[in-house]
């Protein structure tokens, strides 16, 4: 996947040096039980040696697929606690965030389909570098 940032300032070499691609998609899973739900933590890792945190990969309440939650900030307005998500659309295309969700989904189904012991590992990467 490649996300580019279009800055109508920037050169075209200056874009390109902007772009991010995805290298790995590594996951933490949960082995604890709580939060109740939550299968593990995960990690984007870029080309450009950059990784984002935070996201997380919960089984939906009814049991019936997968649901993404990107990483979030908490503040707090006259008491009452509050979150805005850090990465979201910049513009008018609402469902940029999906094709983030659905590879994260379907790189943890490739690794639960080819890894049957989940307690051997603490953590997974999935991708290849594609920086060498």
């Amino acid at each position: 996947m490649t996300f580019t940032t279009p800055h109508p300032e920037l050169t075209h070499d200056e874009r390109a040096a902007l772009t991010l691609v995805i290298t790995r998609i590594v996951f933490t899973e949960n082995d604890k039980s709580t939060p109740v739900g939550k299968l593990a933590d995960v990690e984007l890792h870029f080309a450009n040696d950059l990784k984002l945190i935070g996201f997380g990969l919960w089984e939906r309440r009814n049991g019936a697929g997968l649901n993404v939650t990107f990483p979030a900030r908490q503040y707090s307005v006259n008491g009452e606690r509050r979150s805005y998500c850090l990465l979201r659309p910049a513009g008018t295309d609402l469902l940029a965030q999906d094709a983030i969700r659905d590879a994260i989904v379907s790189a943890w189904k490739r690794h639960k389909a080819s890894d049957p012991e989940p307690a051997a590992r603490e953590s997974y990467a999935y991708g290849r570098d594609l920086s060498r």
